[in-house]
């Protein structure tokens, strides 16, 4: 008589319980388990819609409605809908119109783009923007915000030039993947205009509470680039992030240039 099978401890069990990757998925015969080729599809999906689905601009604009700021204002690229902005990404780069915004002067604008994932502006852009306002309060003038859609990053060097702010923040969908579809990224530009290079910029990613970079932490993060690129003139690959070091300076911001 045969004696019953043992159940096979999963030796990945306890790795896979700290990332999103996916490791040790199993096989049945020379294929993965159908629970891990569900899973795929699942988030294959849910990337494709984060991609596809455009931003309900009224429903996004009015939820901010609570927050302490200018009413904002919306621009879009000159691609016209999601298929031609991810079909022409030179297109998302360019503004339609840019005769709706002031010349404000201000020292910080932001903006709220849509990208690669307009969920992940409908999910996290709120949050975003309410712990921006709370670390910068009283430290910077800012112009209005601005609501980019069909938007790809550069697209802010022209918002920020027509705003005439001197730091620009983009606060824009990331490209969804197969962890996560809701993710976003900050970037700043010191002096924007358009013209300007990646190279010119400073990126905070991976901002998707509660499994990613929470708002608090990217705002902190954001802060210190701001104060860092205001001091050095300049943003980009000069620039680097000094919240870590000044928390262990006893709030002595340090600025390192490479």
């Amino acid at each position: 008589m045969n004696e019953p099978q043992q159940p096979v401890d999963d030796v990945w069990s306890d790795l896979r319980a700290t990332t999103a990757a996916r490791i040790g998925l199993g096989r049945a015969g020379n294929s993965l388990p159908s629970r891990r080729v569900l899973e795929f599809q699942a988030a294959h999906a849910a990337a494709r819609d984060a991609v596809h689905e455009p931003l309900d601009i009224d429903g996004f604009i009015a939820g901010l409605a609570d927050l302490d700021i200018e009413a904002p204002l919306h621009i879009s690229s000159q691609a016209d809908g999601r298929s031609e902005y991810l079909r022409r990404p030179d297109l998302g780069r360019l503004p339609a119109d840019l005769t709706g915004l002031p010349d404000t002067g201000a020292d910080l604008g932001i903006v709220l783009a849509d990208g690669l994932s307009p969920r992940a502006l409908t999910d996290h852009g709120h949050g975003m923007l309410a712990a921006l306002l709370d670390t910068l309060a009283g430290r910077y003038s800012l112009a209005p915000p601005v609501v980019a859609t069909q938007a790809r990053v550069a697209l802010g060097d022209h918002i920020g030039e027509a705003l005439g702010v001197t730091t620009l923040i983009v606060v824009i969908g990331e490209r969804p993947g197969l962890s996560v579809a809701d993710s976003l990224g900050i970037y700043l530009t010191h002096l924007p205009r358009p013209g300007r290079s990646d190279a010119d910029r400073n990126c905070i990613s991976n901002i998707h509470p509660p499994d990613g970079l929470d708002y608090g932490g990217a705002a902190s993060i954001t802060a210190a680039l701001i104060d860092g690129a205001r001091k050095l003139g300049r943003s980009g690959v000069a620039l680097k992030d000094s919240s870590r070091a000044a928390a262990l300076t006893d709030g002595e911001a340090i600025t390192i240039e490479s």
